[in-house]
Order: structure tokens, then C-alpha cells, then sequence
């Protein structure tokens, strides 16, 4: 059974930072491809930043880049997103993927955490 388990979230003011895990089990994560997606209140869920199973390859959303970054650590089966100078347009529900391609796309997604939140006050 494929677990990913995310912490990390809260509540924080405009320019502060978060880091956000995501744990990873029942799945060979070295070889998966994992990314962070968001959905806002009233949103459809959109994708943040992915990375490949070797973490050679990263994308971001034009929003994000240059403030956040995804890493892994094969090593732990975890997947991180550093959130540098956030905003209040930021908040969200923050969710862990993984995948068999990497992909931008929700409905390629074989795997979903069960998300966690992430609030930016003004």
C-alpha cells in the first residue's frame, strides 16, 4: 500500500519561509517521480514544482520560481519543498504526488497525499 505522508505546514506571515516533507512508502521511490501540487479554496488543484527519480530535473510554476525548491533524498524516501518569501496568494492546501513520468499533469499522477495546509497572512 503506497503511503505519502506530508508535514511541514502552517501558519505564516508574508516573507517568512516553510519547508515542507513528504514521506514515502510502498512504492520504489528511487525510481519515482514526485512533485508538489496546490489547491486553493474554489481552485482546481495546479502543480508547484516536480523532480525526477534522480533529481536531475526539476520544473516550476512561473509563480514559484525562484522562491521554492524541490529536493529529494532517495536515501530517507522523502521529498521536500523549501517556501522561501511567501505571499498570501501562496495559501493552500499543499499535496505530495508521485508518479511513473514526470509529469505537470493531475490526472497522471498515480499517487496523492492527503495534503497539508499552508496559510501566508498579510
Amino acid at each position: 500500500q503506497v503511503q505519502l505522508v506530508e508535514s511541514g505546514g502552517g501558519l505564516v506571515q508574508a516573507g517568512g519561509s516553510l519547508r515542507l516533507s513528504c514521506a514515502a512508502s510502498g512504492l520504489t521511490f528511487n525510481s519515482s517521480a514526485m512533485g508538489w501540487f496546490r489547491q486553493a479554496p474554489g481552485k482546481g488543484r495546479e502543480y508547484v514544482a516536480i523532480i525526477s527519480w534522480s533529481g536531475d530535473t526539476t520544473y516550476y510554476t512561473d509563480s514559484v520560481r525562484g522562491r521554492f525548491t524541490i529536493s529529494r533524498d532517495n536515501a530517507k524516501n522523502t521529498v521536500y519543498l523549501q517556501m522561501n518569501s511567501l505571499k498570501p496568494v501562496d495559501t493552500a492546501v499543499y499535496y505530495c504526488a508521485a508518479s511513473r513520468i514526470l509529469t505537470m499533469k493531475p490526472p497522471l499522477i498515480n499517487y496523492w497525499g492527503q495534503g497539508t495546509q499552508v496559510t501566508v497572512s498579510s
